[in-house]
């Protein structure tokens, strides 16, 4: 007897020294409980007949069944597993959606910042200013007559290289 066990309980072992948790597994027919493996096919067979179970047919002589399977039952799962596809892609299309949608405020919200830590307060405007800026000066310089000024240009520069020349 154990120290902490109280006075008039007394534990119950199996065959294989494994305490019983309650009387109750004493009651069960001994011919029932197996707890080692059979050491033959005719000791399986007399097993199972004590348990009064229906011997399993050996494997040669087992014979599968096929049972039929209409056409419409296999269009209605083919169908079925489509719709569950289509589901599927369509909530993977929603998620790429909401990336996209976050990615282009990003990239709008990181060019106009990159705008106001070049350009400080106001960049769209001076954006605006330099452009028309330039398309007021190449208006200007189209108009110019640079044929004239560059025949009488030409000449010049032509005398000043050759000048250079003759120093070298």
């Amino acid at each position: 007897m154990v120290k902490d066990e109280p006075a008039g309980t007394e534990k119950r072992y199996d065959d294989a020294g494994i305490p019983m948790a309650n009387g109750d597994e004493a009651d069960i027919n001994p011919t029932l409980l197996r707890r080692e493996g059979f050491a033959s096919e005719a000791d399986y067979r007399a097993y199972l007949a004590t348990l009064g179970a229906d011997v399993p047919p050996p494997s040669e002589d087992y014979v599968e069944v096929l049972f039929p399977v209409s056409e419409d039952h296999m269009l209605e799962a083919r169908l079925r597993e489509l719709r569950e596809e289509l589901e599927n892609l369509r909530a993977r299309l929603h998620v790429i959606r909401e990336q996209a949608t976050t990615v282009v405020a990003e990239n709008v919200r990181w060019a106009d910042a990159s705008a106001h830590a070049q350009l400080g307060d106001q960049p769209w405007l001076k954006l605006a200013g330099a452009m028309a800026a330039a398309f007021v000066v190449a208006r200007g310089i189209r108009r110019l007559p640079l044929g004239s000024v560059a025949t009488t240009a030409l000449p010049l520069v032509a005398a000043a290289l050759n000048r250079k020349l003759a120093r070298a």
